[in-house]
C-alpha cells in the first residue's frame, strides 16, 4: 500500500467492457484474456502485445513468491482496529491475474480518503456516496463514518464484492453515521447514476476506454437530470478525459487527487 506523500502510480482495475467468454455472466481467466487481448492487439500489433502477456505472466509468478504475498497486507493496521478485510492479501490467484491484466486490487488509505473528503466541505446529509470499483470495500465503509443519505459500491469481481458485503456487516453499528450500504456486483460501465445529488469516488478504477464510458454516461446523467455532482478521483491518471467532457471543472487538486464539481448549466 502506498503511503499517504507518495504519488499514486497504479493502473486501472478491471471492469466489464463487452467481455464475450463469461462464465454465468462474470468474468473469468479466459474472458478476462481475451478482453485485454482484444484491446491491446489492434493498437500494439500481434508481437508487442505478445511481449507484454508474457511480462504480466511473469510479473504473477513473481506476485505468487512469499515475500510479495507478505507485502500484500500493506496497510493493515486499519483492519485490525475494525475486525474487516480489506487489505490485497487472502485474494485469490485467479483475481490477482485477472488484476494484473489491467491492475492489482489495492486499497485507499485512510488518512487520504479523509483528506479528500474533508476538501470538500459540502453538507453530507444532501448526498449519495458511490464509488466505483468498490473493491472490498474499504471506501464504503470509511465513507459510513460521514452523515451521507446512502452509500452504494460498484465493483465486477465477485469475489471482492462478497468480501466487501461481509466487510459491511462486520463494521461496528457505532462508527456508522450512515447505514444505508449497498455493494452492487456490476458492470461500472452501465452502471444508471441516481437522479439525486452525488459524490463519486474513483480510485483510478478503469482500463481507459471503460472510463470514458463512464465518465460520458455521468455527464449525460448529469444533462438529464441537473443536480450537484462532486467527483473525487484518486491518482488521476485520466484526469484529462474528466475536464474534456465538458460536464465538470476542477476545484482542487495534489498530485494524489483531483476534485472535480458539475458545471452549471451555461458554464
Amino acid at each position: 500500500m502506498k503511503r499517504h506523500r507518495r504519488k499514486i502510480c497504479v493502473a486501472p482495475r478491471p471492469h466489464l467492457t463487452g467481455r464475450t467468454h463469461l462464465r454465468n455472466g462474470q468474468p473469468t481467466v479466459i474472458s478476462e484474456l481475451q478482453a485485454w487481448w482484444d484491446e491491446h492487439r489492434p493498437r500494439a500489433g500481434f508481437f508487442r502485445t505478445a511481449r507484454t502477456l508474457l511480462a504480466i505472466g511473469g510479473e504473477f509468478i513473481r506476485d505468487s513468491m512469499p515475500d510479495r504475498a507478505r507485502q500484500r497486507y500493506g496497510d493493515v493496521d486499519y483492519d485490525w482496529e475494525h475486525r474487516v478485510d480489506t487489505t490485497s492479501a487472502n485474494v485469490s490467484w485467479r483475481a490477482r491475474f485477472i488484476g494484473l491484466l489491467n491492475s492489482s486490487y489495492q486499497p485507499i488509505e485512510s488518512s487520504l480518503f479523509q483528506e479528500m473528503l474533508n476538501a470538500l466541505a459540502i453538507d453530507y446529509g444532501h448526498f449519495t456516496f458511490i464509488d466505483i470499483g468498490s473493491g472490498k470495500g474499504r471506501p464504503l465503509l470509511m465513507a459510513s463514518e460521514y452523515p451521507f443519505r446512502r452509500i452504494i459500491g460498484v465493483e465486477f469481481l465477485p469475489e471482492l464484492n462478497a468480501i466487501a458485503e461481509d466487510n459491511i456487516r462486520k463494521f461496528p453499528d457505532a462508527r456508522k453515521r450512515c447505514k444505508q450500504i449497498e455493494a452492487r456486483l456490476a458492470d461500472a460501465t452501465a452502471f444508471e447514476f441516481p437522479s439525486e445529488p452525488l459524490v463519486i469516488f474513483v480510485f483510478h478504477p478503469l482500463p481507459e476506454s471503460g472510463f470514458r464510458k463512464v465518465i460520458a454516461n455521468l455527464v449525460a446523467s448529469m444533462r438529464r437530470n441537473p443536480r450537484p455532482v462532486w467527483l473525487i478521483y484518486a491518482n488521476p491518471l485520466f484526469e484529462d478525459i474528466v475536464l474534456q467532457s465538458g460536464g465538470f471543472r476542477k476545484t482542487a487538486g495534489t498530485e494524489q487527487y483531483t476534485i472535480f464539481q458539475a458545471q452549471r448549466s451555461g458554464n
